[in-house]
Parts: C-alpha cells; structure tokens; sequence
C-alpha cells in the first residue's frame, strides 16, 4: 500500500498543511485538513471526517521536577461533587447506533442504581438540590456563571456553619444568589429574586439577613447611582437624561440626604427632574413601577431633591 491510499481514507498528520497527495472528486482541487477534516480548497467540499481528536489535552506541571499529569476538565462549584459525576446515556451507544430493547432495559436498571448511589449522605442530597435551584435562579435573572459559582460557594459556606437547620433550602439558595449580587454591586433588588424565587419574601429576607451576619459578606451599602442604569433602561431614556440622573443621583449622596433612604426611590425621582430638565414628560406612576417604590415616595424625593437645589 502506498502512502497515497493511506492519505485517501486516513488521517493527514500535517495538521492545518495543504495536502497534495489526494484531489477533490468534485473540482480536483487541492484538499486541506483542519481540524481532523479534510476539505476542498476551493469548493469546500468536505471528503472525510476524522472523529478522534489528536490535540493536547489540559495538563498540570507541578514544577521542575515534577511529571507532568493530565489534569481533565476543571472543578466547579456549581455541581455538588464539584464536576466529578458521570452520566450514564440512552438511546444510542457512541457510535450513533440505535440500542435494542435488551440494552435499553439493562441502561434503565443500570441508572436506576446509579441514582441511588449519587448522593453518599443526606448533607450532599440538600447540597446538590441547593446548586439545582441557583442554576435555576441565575437563569431566571439572566445573571453570569461566575455570579453562579459565588452563589454556589456561598451556599456551601452557609450549609458548613449549620445554617441550614430550620431553613429551607430555597430560601438559602435565593438568599445566596442575592448575596452574590450584592457582593458583585449588581443593583438586583429583594423583589426581583423574590419574583422568581421558590419561597416568600420574607424567607429569602431571613435568610440574606443570616448569611450576612453570620458569614460576614462584603457587601457595600448600595447608592441611588446603582439604580439609574437599569431604571432609565427600563423607561427608554435617553443617554442625556441618564447622565444628569447620574449627577443627581450622586450630589443626593454627597449630601447625606440619601443616607437612610430607599435608594431605588431616590434614583427614580432623579429620572423624574432629569426628563423634566430635558422636556421629558415621565408619568410619576411608570417611575414608581420601575423603582419598586409608590408614587407618593417619588414625590416626596422629588420636592425633597428640587428644595435642596434651590437652596444650593
């Protein structure tokens, strides 16, 4: 056999090289492998596809001395075993063929047994539901996978001080996704975790209260500024009017006036006299909706704010 009938069905080891050895049935142009597929060059035909993948793996050097060691995916908090588990497949085997009734029968009892032995201990049963209901929260609230991993980590930290006894386990889970959001400076408030959260609100309060006192989070107190972004996004504002809600919004807190105050409502009533200042006509109700806030608390910000303006 010569190298050329290797080339035909084999697997070019000049990875990412024009392979001269072969020519396209279609256009007998030159073929290319990229990837573990040889393809045309100029039609892009593709002749044959190699399944089995050459590249480095992840490894670990450990130092000088040391082997190196293939090291796999990496560990995540978001997984009670942190990444380790294995699933066993239905349906097809690994070449993409239909398994038959016997072997069906036979995977089915197989998971079955698979799923009892998953969890070692009862602690590892409620860990494992806890990062089930963040992913499902995070999801709900568009957040990030790293903000995921935080509220995973925390909710760890929570069920290794004990504070799981006597609490549900969603009100922790929503309580630690809001905790990782505070931690972050994300301006996520109690009724939207709440809104998507499997507990009340008074719950997922609790339980932010308890992860905050005994865990210790860093959470900074939040400002009136932290909410102009997501509420001039909310009411379609222009760039302008956010910018001189940001200035109020900032001249409220250096002044002290926003100390102790709601800080979604102060930030609304910004917006209010920002759009009034640029013609904007804003309905008191639209603000208050977006700020969480009622009406009558925008307008008391609202005098507040034009009263300390004008004795400025």
């Amino acid at each position: 056999m010569s190298l050329r009938d290797i080339y035909e069905s084999g697997f070019d080891e000049e990875t990412g090289k024009k392979s001269t050895a072969t020519a396209c049935p279609d256009c007998e142009r030159n073929l290319r492998t990229d990837g573990g597929e040889i393809a045309c060059t100029e039609c892009g035909l593709i002749v044959n596809e190699y399944h089995i993948d050459h590249g480095a793996t992840a490894m670990d050097f450990l130092g000088d001395d040391a082997q190196p060691a293939q090291t796999g995916a990496p560990l995540t908090e978001t997984r009670h075993d942190r990444g380790l588990s294995t699933e066993i497949g239905d349906g097809r085997d690994a070449k993409g063929n239909r398994l038959s009734s016997r072997k069906h029968r036979q995977l089915r009892r197989l998971r079955r047994e698979h799923g009892r032995a998953r969890w070692q201990s009862k602690r590892e049963r409620n860990l494992g539901h806890g990062c089930t209901e963040i992913a499902r929260l995070t999801a709900a609230l568009s957040l990030s996978y790293s903000l995921r991993e935080q509220a995973a980590s925390l909710f760890r930290s929570a069920q290794t001080a004990n504070l799981l006894t006597g609490r549900s386990i969603e009100a922790l889970a929503a309580a630690s996704v809001y905790g990782a959001c505070r931690c972050n400076g994300l301006s996520r408030t109690l009724d939207e975790v709440g809104a998507v959260a499997r507990c009340t609100e008074s719950a997922l309060a609790g339980g932010y209260r308890v992860l905050n006192t005994e865990l210790e989070l860093p959470v900074a107190p939040r400002t009136p500024a932290d909410f102009i972004p997501r509420q001039a996004a909310a009411l379609d504002l222009p760039a302008e009017v956010q910018h001189e809600g940001l200035q109020l919004a900032q001249n409220a807190t250096d002044s002290g006036y926003a100390v102790g105050r709601h800080p979604a409502g102060v930030a609304g009533a910004c917006l209010w006299l920002a759009g009034k200042d640029d013609d904007i006509r804003l309905r008191q109700t639209d603000v208050a909706d977006v700020a969480g806030v009622s009406t009558t608390t925008i307008r008391g910000h609202r005098d507040a704010l034009m009263e300390q303006g004008e004795s400025q």
